[in-house]
Parts: C-alpha cells; structure tokens; sequence
C-alpha cells in the first residue's frame, strides 16, 4: 500500500511539472461533456435528412463500401476474383429471403440487406429452384387436368426445363444490365440519382423472385381463379421489393422520367409472372382423338374345286 500512494504521488508531481512548464496547455476532464460536431448538429436539424439516409444511405456508408471493395480487388481472371461474389453464410440468405418475402414499408432493400456484402450465391440458386419448380409443376398441372381421360397418355415435356430456364435467367441478368446502364446514364445527366452497382441490382432481382417458388407449387391447383389471386399476391410483394429499392434512386430525375422507370421495372416484372402462369399452367388443352382401330368384316368363302 505504501508503495502504491508513493507511486501515485510521484505520478501527481509529474503532471504538475508537466503543467508548470506548459501552462498553456489544455486538459481534459472526463467529466466534460463531448461536444456534438456541427455536422451532426446540422444533420440531425433536417427534417428529412434520416429517411434519406436510410434509403440511400450514408457517407459513411459508401466509404464503407469502397473500402470493402478495395478489400475484394483482385484480377478478373483469379479464382478468388469469383469467390468473393459467393462469400455469404446461411444466415445472411435467409435474412435477405425473408427481407424479400416480407418488405418493410418505406426500407430500401440494398440498404438493409445487400451493400454490406452483395451475393451472387443466393440469386443463382434461387433461380434454379425456380426454373425446376416451374418445369415440375406445369408437368404434374398437364397430368392432373387430363387424369382420367382414356384417350391421354402422359409424356413428360423435358423441353419446358430449358425454356423456363431460359426465360428466368435472361430476365434476371439482362434486365438488372438494362436497368445499371440507365441509372449510369441518367447519373451523368442528373447529380442525384442514385446509382447502384451491377452487382447490386442483380442480387435484388434474384432474391424478389423467390416468393414465386412456393407460388408455382400451388400453381398445381387446377382452378384459374386460384391461380390468378396467387399470381396477384405474389406480383405485389416483389414489386414492392423492386419499388421501394429504386423509387429512391430515381425520384429526383424528371417526374415523367421517374414514373415510367418504375412502371417499366413493374411491367416486365408483371410480364415474367403471367407469361410463366401463361406458358406452363394455363395453356390451351388440345383434344387428343381417340385412335381409330379399323374394324374388317370376316366373310367366309367357300371355294369349290372343280
């Protein structure tokens, strides 16, 4: 104990030459109160500065994200270039599954989910299980409308595996690239629009289309109504997915321009859900003829030989 006071003392007529030979010096308490930056002060005075931020997202934000992608920077051609597009965990998919599946009104879904770390890992898979779940599903709908009629023999059409694959995968990446290059060039006329990444846009895409593979398993049901309020259901919670992330990037271009950019997104998103609904369920029945089997009349013959 007496060595520990003789150490404090010592510590004390340190600090008290240390002022003496510098009695300008400034001292801190760790009593005083921080001050607040101006900047903060100035930030947290306009009105509409947080929603702003939370739906376009921060300075911080985006030095956060160009550090990161300083971090990733490798040669296109290496193997690790491609890896970080897949470096995501099982937790980090379903939390943006769900964020697809139930959209928070007035949330921008790169802000919250995406521009931390976008994936290429959970739009590939997700669009494979679609493409499948389609194919499987308008086979079992085509067998069961047609179960019991003795004229329908069942053939399964593996051909709807490669155009629903098609449809999807042309959708979810030369729809995201039309809509990248737009936002680049609408940026260059425009200071505040907002430009995602490629990478970005089709992370949203991949994941808005989710909620379409439990819907197309309950496409199975043979009744258009049915069908119909699902496809309507389904088309209103990914929409919103696809609103609500780039109404904000665009809303401060020219209104007509700003409107007819989210009703095309809406329109082709539309156009993907009914023509499939279209295509692989609702197509018109062709009435298969029953085959003929020629029927010969037997006619004895009674041969007389001479």
């Amino acid at each position: 104990i007496a060595c520990l006071v003789m150490y404090l003392f010592a510590e004390f007529d340190d600090a008290a030459n240390l002022l003496a030979a510098n009695p300008d010096a400034t001292t801190i308490s760790i009593d005083e109160p921080v001050e607040i930056p101006k900047n903060q002060h100035s930030r947290l005075q306009e009105p509409g500065r947080e929603e702003d931020d939370e739906l376009l997202g921060t300075d911080d934000s985006d030095k956060t994200e160009l550090l990161a992608g300083q971090k990733k920077s490798a040669p296109f051609w290496t193997f690790e270039y491609y890896q970080t597009f897949f470096d995501v965990d099982t937790y980090q998919v379903l939390d943006r599954i769900k964020g697809s599946v139930f959209p928070v009104p007035g949330k921008n879904f790169v802000r919250l989910y995406i521009r931390s770390n976008p994936d290429l890992y959970g739009p590939f898979w997700i669009c494979a299980t679609l493409v499948f779940t389609i194919a499987v599903s308008g086979n079992l709908s085509n067998f069961f409308i047609h179960l019991g009629k003795p004229t329908y023999h069942y053939v399964p059409e593996f051909r709807k595996v490669s155009i629903a694959a098609t449809t999807i995968y042309a959708y979810a990446w030369l729809v995201p690239l039309a809509l990248w290059g737009f936002l680049m060039w609408r940026n260059s006329k425009v200071m505040n629009i907002v430009s995602y990444s490629f990478l970005e846009i089709v992370c949203v895409y991949g994941y808005s289309l989710f909620i379409y593979i439990p819907t197309a398993m309950l496409w199975i049901i043979p009744q258009k109504v049915v069908r119909w309020v699902l496809v309507v259901f389904s088309l209103c919670l990914s929409g919103s997915v696809l609103v609500m992330t780039f109404w904000p990037a665009v809303r401060d271009d020219n209104r007509r321009i700003a409107v007819a950019t989210v009703a095309t997104i809406l329109l082709l998103h539309a156009l993907l859900a009914v023509g499939c609904l279209a295509y692989f369920f609702d197509a018109p029945e062709l009435d298969i003829p029953a085959p003929i089997i020629p029927v010969h009349n037997s006619t004895n013959k009674v041969v007389l030989e001479q």
